[in-house]
C-alpha cells in the first residue's frame, strides 16, 4: 500500500494528454475535414443552413477541456482502485483470448448504449435538466466541439460507466481504450452537422439501426431521440421523434436520393 499514490501527478497529466489527443483528433479533425476542407463539396449534406458562431464553439471547446480534466481525475481514481486490487476482472478478461477481446468490446458498446439512453433520458427530467444537462443543450445548433461540452455532473455521469463496467465484466484495459476511441468518434459525428449516412431507395438509412447525424441533431433542435449509437431503445420506448424518418429522407434527398412521399412531407 506504500506505493498506492506513487506518480499520481504524472499519471493525471498523462490521462489529460490522452483524452485531449482523442478529442483533438476527432472533434477538431471532423471540423477541419467537414466544415473547412470539404465544405463546398459537402454543401448539400449540411443539415442546417446557419452555422454555430465562433463564440459558441469557443465555449464548447473550453467546457470540453473541463470535461477532459474530470475524466482524467476519475481515471486516476480507477488507477488507485486497480492498485488496491479492486479491479481483478480486466486481468482475467485479458487471459481469455482474442475472441473474448472483441466480444467484450461489442458487449461494452451495447451496454453503454443502454446506460446512455436511460441516463440521458433521466437528465431531461425538468427537475434536474438545468443542473445536469443544460450546458450541452446551450448548443442548440451543435458542432463537432459540442461532443464533450458538459455540465460537471453530466461529465461525472458519463465517465461513471467506465468506472463501473470493469468492476462487473472481465474487460481488458485495452478494450476500454478502444471503446473510448469508438465513443468519441461516434459522438463527434453525431454533432457534426452533416448527414453522411447513405440512403436506401425508399429514403431510409442504409443502416437504420444506427443513429445518424440527423437523429441526434433533431434531439438538439426538436427533442426526443435519446439514443447514442443505436436507434433500438428510442423505438422500443417510443421516444424517437415522429418526424425523424421524414427529416432524414429530406436530408437524403439533398444527397441525390430518390424523391419519396416521405421526403415531400418533410419539405
Amino acid at each position: 500500500m506504500s506505493h498506492l499514490f506513487d506518480n499520481i501527478g504524472p499519471i493525471w497529466v498523462s490521462n489529460v494528454a490522452v483524452d485531449l489527443r482523442r478529442y483533438a483528433i476527432f472533434a477538431v479533425g471532423v471540423w477541419v475535414v467537414l466544415w473547412v476542407a470539404l465544405a463546398a463539396v459537402l454543401r448539400g449534406r449540411k443539415l442546417r443552413e446557419d452555422r454555430p458562431g465562433w463564440r459558441q464553439m469557443a465555449l464548447e471547446f473550453l467546457f470540453s477541456l473541463r470535461t477532459i480534466a474530470i475524466f482524467a481525475t476519475v481515471s486516476v481514481g480507477i488507477t488507485l482502485a486497480d492498485r488496491a486490487g479492486l479491479y481483478p476482472l480486466p486481468t482475467l478478461g485479458a487471459a481469455w483470448g482474442a475472441g473474448w477481446f472483441w466480444a467484450s468490446l461489442v458487449l461494452m458498446i451495447l451496454a453503454h448504449d443502454a446506460y446512455y439512453y436511460w441516463v440521458h433520458r433521466a437528465m431531461h427530467h425538468p427537475r434536474v435538466f438545468r443542473t445536469l444537462h443544460l450546458r450541452h443543450h446551450r448548443s442548440h445548433n451543435p458542432s463537432p466541439f459540442t461532443a464533450y461540452s458538459f455540465d460537471v455532473w453530466e461529465a461525472l455521469l458519463m465517465v461513471s460507466f467506465v468506472v463501473l463496467w470493469p468492476l462487473v465484466t472481465p474487460t481488458p484495459w485495452l478494450v476500454i481504450d478502444l471503446f473510448m476511441l469508438h465513443q468519441i468518434f461516434r459522438n463527434t459525428l453525431l454533432h457534426s452537422g452533416y448527414e453522411l449516412m447513405p440512403a436506401r431507395r425508399d429514403g431510409r438509412p442504409w443502416l437504420d439501426w444506427l443513429t445518424t447525424t440527423t437523429h441526434h441533431d433533431m434531439h438538439h433542435g426538436r427533442g426526443g431521440n435519446y439514443g447514442l449509437y443505436f436507434t433500438w431503445w428510442d423505438r422500443w420506448m417510443k421516444t424517437e421523434h415522429p418526424h425523424y424518418q421524414a427529416v432524414y429522407s429530406a436530408a437524403a434527398l439533398k444527397l441525390g436520393a430518390p424523391r419519396t412521399a416521405t421526403t415531400v412531407a418533410a419539405e
